[in-house]
């Protein structure tokens, strides 16, 4: 163990555990990253929390929060100290009348609907998986597919944070709001969400069609009633046969029936389709006809107007199957963008540049199917707006989902330039990219030009960890501001270097530990600088003024 970390546990109450591993080795859902932190802990109590923030701003060590890691790409990567709540998981209060439910903030969402489940609850709307941390999962505005609901954090209704000089505050709506909107979609540069009141809903079962359409009669209903009619929608886009798969469901009282099973949802389907993109990586010119095993064999469709349906409970009838290792982009941009977005990408995809104007060469590029098409809007929510949303403020929003799967870890050829031809299309149409996502050519300038909320996004960050506890290299390089931070905060880690990992593909991700020096001010009285804050006393609990 480091000398200075023995030095600092002697002098520390030894009554609250560190219950800290070395030689961890972490990484990403989609294995596109692994990282070796210098201490790998699993907190099991608020005071041990704090303890973990307390030793890491005296031992001069940054705190990375993770939990399933599903972001692919470097966000949770550290060689300093990784905390991970899992065993931080508890329901703390569930009011029936209110639907109102407090957990801590390691719960992982398929513990939390479960629980909800057995109290006749659910969450009103959930994205393609269960397996993030509730945290996790609104601190990288995480949505679902539906213009009656918004993004995650919208039913977050108060929360408290573990900050860099141990206290532990509560913010929300009518308590400290510019924390609240900062934390609501946090990066993980705040400080550690520790405690969440989240607003459920009463329990549902959903009645769900899927059926397969030509994609002009997509554009064509754009404008009608295919995003409204129903609940829940979302588009599997294939671009190569031009047809797309239309999911639509609405909440029921009619029992369960499950959807029609076939060898694809077993083993030999999965292996199949992966094998098959794994030859894809070497003939590329395969994946056309790949879009026909995938509406053959996983959805069953063959004709136009092909139609499957189930009742499912509501919660895992919203859930998809990721499948495999994958890349994935998604973006954000005006509904009333997308015909364009698709028509434009679609002529793309079939070479046809003048209606494209895309400024790019297709050159022998496939991608794979489908592309997921999926809708929010935040546009009627009454509360705080968190400063990091990517939604459209004034309407509802699209996203569009680019994603390449990297079958048995082999990264899919020419990935690079399809993503910056779909980015350049989207920030043409006034898009913004998933926090959690794979996006690659958006500059700083151009982040800070999406979000006229950013500065204050900024300002708290600063407030609340001057010295940077919770700042990495991805935070520097997409978020904080050059011409404002001219050195690198104290306990801010940048990357070393990155190199192939042995097995398996992705990058091994190396940081350089922070450094020793001080901030202009100390962390423990970064919090006094925010005006209005209530902070819990370590003992009591209670609020001080």
């Amino acid at each position: 163990m480091d000398p200075q970390l023995q030095r600092e546990l002697s002098q520390i109450d030894n009554q609250v555990p560190f219950r800290a591993s070395a030689n961890h080795r972490h990484h990403t859902w989609a294995k596109t990253y692994y990282s070796f932190p210098e201490l790998y802990i699993q907190p099991h109590s608020t005071a041990e929390i704090r303890k973990i923030v307390n030793l890491a701003r005296r031992c001069r060590r940054r705190l990375v929060v993770v939990g399933c890691g599903h972001s692919p790409s470097d966000l949770t990567c550290t060689s300093s100290w990784m905390v991970n709540l899992d065993h931080y998981n508890k329901i703390l209060d569930i009011d029936k009348a209110s639907k109102v439910v407090v957990m801590q903030a390691g719960i992982r969402l398929y513990d939390l609907i479960a629980q909800l489940r057995e109290n006749g609850l659910a969450m009103p709307n959930l994205g393609s998986i269960d397996n993030q941390s509730i945290a996790g999962a609104f601190a990288t505005a995480t949505h679902g597919s539906s213009t009656r609901h918004g993004i995650l954090s919208q039913s977050v209704l108060s929360l408290k944070m573990m900050l860099a000089n141990g206290h532990e505050v509560s913010c929300s709506a009518s308590e400290n709001e510019d924390l609240f909107r900062a934390a609501l979609v946090s990066l993980g540069a705040l400080g550690i969400i520790t405690e969440v009141a989240f607003q459920a809903v009463s329990g549902f079962n959903v009645q769900w069609s899927q059926s397969l359409h030509p994609l002009e009669e997509i554009i064509s209903d754009w404008k009608k009633d295919l995003w409204t009619r129903t609940e829940f929608t979302r588009i599997w886009w294939l671009p190569y046969k031009k047809k797309a798969v239309k999911w639509r469901a609405e909440k029921t009282n009619e029992d369960i029936r499950p959807q029609p099973s076939s060898w694809w949802t077993g083993a030999l389907g999965f292996h199949a389709y992966h094998t098959l993109l794994y030859i894809s990586t070497w003939i590329p010119s395969i994946l056309p006809a790949l879009e026909m095993f995938v509406l053959n064999v996983q959805y069953g469709f063959r004709h136009d107007g092909d139609r499957t349906t189930a009742v499912q409970e509501g919660q895992s009838g919203l859930l998809m199957n990721c499948l495999y290792s994958q890349f994935v982009n998604e973006w954000a941009i005006p509904l009333s963008k997308g015909p364009e977005a698709i028509t434009r990408l679609s002529a793309w995809f079939h070479g046809d540049d003048e209606i494209a104007r895309i400024p790019y060469e297709l050159g022998g590029l496939y991608v794979h199917a489908p592309i997921e098409v999926r809708v929010t809007d935040t546009s009627t929510n009454s509360g705080p707006r968190p400063y990091l949303d990517n939604t459209v403020p004034d309407g509802p929003t699209l996203y569009l989902n680019a994603t390449l799967y990297r079958p048995y870890g082999t990264d899919p050829p020419h990935w690079r330039r399809y993503y910056e031809a779909f980015e350049w299309l989207m920030k043409e149409l006034g898009g913004r990219p998933h926090w959690a996502k794979n996006f690659s050519s958006v500059t700083k300038d151009e982040f800070h030009g999406m979000y006229p909320d950013m500065k204050d996004w900024l300002r708290v960050r600063n407030q609340v960890d001057p010295d940077g506890v919770f700042v990495g290299d991805w935070h520097r390089r997409h978020l904080l501001p050059d011409t404002v931070q001219k050195r690198i905060l104290p306990l801010e880690e940048r990357i070393a270097r990155t190199e192939p990992a042995k097995a398996g593909g992705g990058l091994n991700w190396f940081g350089q530990l922070p450094t020793k020096s001080s901030s202009p001010y100390s962390s423990e009285e970064s919090f006094d600088m925010m005006h209005e804050v209530k902070l819990e006393d370590e003992d009591t609990g209670k609020a001080e003024a």
